[in-house]
């Protein structure tokens, strides 16, 4: 899953940044409205977290922005104003959640994964493909109940491949959604992952999931 950060408190940024390419995400990051909206249109991202003050364009009135361009993207507005009529604002201009500042990680992780499983229509948090079950809440990956061990870009790649179950999803997908802006797109880190993937999930078994479609892709099913 990929998000884009803007917020104008660099150290704020990072730390959030930190937390969540701990936990498997990539992330973009802005420092003002502008360089938000340019990243906002330009790429295409699963969550993004708006401040609310911001330079050169305010979180309020970006948000209006992209909203109008029919970017549906689930916004997470922070702010360290905690009046109601600003969190009413907020929402009121197309926010899909609210967090006022200082806030603890943990809180900001779960409503990010709330966000997740809202925007993919999923009421269930566990995906399941034939023997192997993923669980994105619990970080946790089994197949015919063997717990499989991932780092945290594994399970992102993993994730992401499961939901789009029975999908071809390209090399630069998988890219854009996993690694950050400044990736370099031309590197072959996406094949090693995926090899490394493909010996942990189907090494021993008898039905291949992981599957790679010649000069396509990847797909994650139960089909060849």
């Amino acid at each position: 899953m990929k998000i884009l950060v803007i917020e104008d408190e660099l150290k704020l940024s990072n730390n959030i940044k930190q937390g969540l390419n701990e936990s498997g995400f990539a992330v973009d990051q802005a420092f003002d409205g502008e360089e938000g909206q340019y990243l906002a249109e330009s790429e295409e991202y699963d969550v993004i977290i708006l401040d609310l003050m911001l330079p050169k364009i305010d979180g309020v009135t970006l948000c209006k922005i992209l909203r109008s361009k029919q970017i549906k993207t689930p916004i997470m507005m922070l702010t360290a104003k905690a009046r109601l009529e600003d969190k009413i604002e907020g929402l009121d201009v197309g926010a899909d959640d609210y967090l006022t500042k200082p806030f603890e990680f943990a809180e900001l992780k779960s409503r990010i994964n709330a966000l997740l499983r809202r925007s993919h229509n999923q009421p269930e948090a566990v995906i399941t493909i034939g023997e192997l079950v993923i669980d994105p809440a619990a970080h946790t990956v089994k197949r015919n109940d063997r717990t499989i061990t991932l780092t945290a870009k594994e399970f992102a790649i993993l994730e992401f491949l499961a939901r789009h179950k029975d999908e071809v999803v390209t090399r630069t997908q998988i890219l854009e959604h996993t690694w950050d802006y400044n990736f370099d797109s031309m590197s072959n880190i996406v094949d090693v992952f995926i090899a490394t993937l493909r010996k942990k999930i189907d090494e021993g078994t008898n039905k291949k999931l992981l599957h790679t479609v010649r000069g396509v892709g990847f797909k994650l099913s139960e089909k060849k």
